[in-house]
């Protein structure tokens, strides 16, 4: 009998430390889908597309990270109620890539032709690449914070975005416009998931997208590449 109940008390100790390894490993990262979604998006008027530009076609090259840090795919960080730090990371695309798909998604929402592929460019003068599109988007992220402090009420959610966009005419060889944009999202919320964490970093990616565009010497400046002759 005694040892019946010694073996039942070694067995529910083990049972306990395997769990709470499983729990550690488990919450040892967050991995977000990390994503913008122009469906929803509305487009200023003196943006959208008219037939004289609807012909030619625009690029989008993936951005170039220069966060300071040794890991650029880590987005952000969640810390735990006992202090802990947990990296997130983007499920299913760099940081790079969503931002640049994001604004292709954008510029086909306003009406314009947007190349499917993904150039690479350095965002020097001289390197731009030789492509059959009048008009190159590109950039760098500066900043990618997403922040999620748990609580035992509420949780605590932060994302940060700030990027530089560079805008390049192919058809003359040089770099147009510059303009960098700051983007701060926060929220508190009772409950906290990953799915939640990805949906603060897609709001502030998305609304990060949308700056980027609501200047109108931007749009001009589109507008004036794609009908030239």
């Amino acid at each position: 009998m005694k040892m019946n109940k010694w073996c039942y008390l070694e067995g529910l100790v083990l049972m306990v430390c395997v769990c709470s390894i499983l729990s550690c490993v488990a919450n040892s990262l967050y991995s977000v889908n990390l994503r913008y979604d122009a469906a929803d998006a509305v487009i200023p008027s003196y943006l959208r597309a008219d037939q004289k530009v609807q012909r030619e076609t625009i690029s989008v090259a993936e951005f170039t990270d220069t966060r300071q840090m040794e890991d650029r795919l880590v987005i952000g960080r969640v810390v735990e109620r006992d202090g802990m730090k947990t990296l997130v990371l983007p499920q299913y695309t760099k940081p790079t890539q969503a931002l640049a798909q994001g604004i292709k998604e954008y510029l086909r929402k306003a009406g314009y032709k947007v190349t499917a592929k993904l150039e690479k460019w350095d965002l020097k003068e001289e390197n731009l690449p030789k492509i059959n599109s009048r008009i190159l988007v590109g950039g760098n992220i500066e900043e990618m914070e997403i922040t999620c402090r748990r609580g035992f009420f509420t949780n605590s959610y932060k994302t940060t975005i700030k990027l530089n966009i560079i805008l390049a005419d192919l058809a003359n060889n040089k770099i147009i416009y510059k303009r960098t944009v700051e983007s701060v999202s926060s929220q508190e919320h009772v409950s906290f998931s990953e799915e939640r964490l990805g949906d603060q970093a897609s709001i502030a990616l998305g609304d990060s997208i949308e700056k980027v565009f609501e200047e109108k010497a931007l749009a001009q400046k589109i507008k004036e590449i794609l009908a030239a002759q």
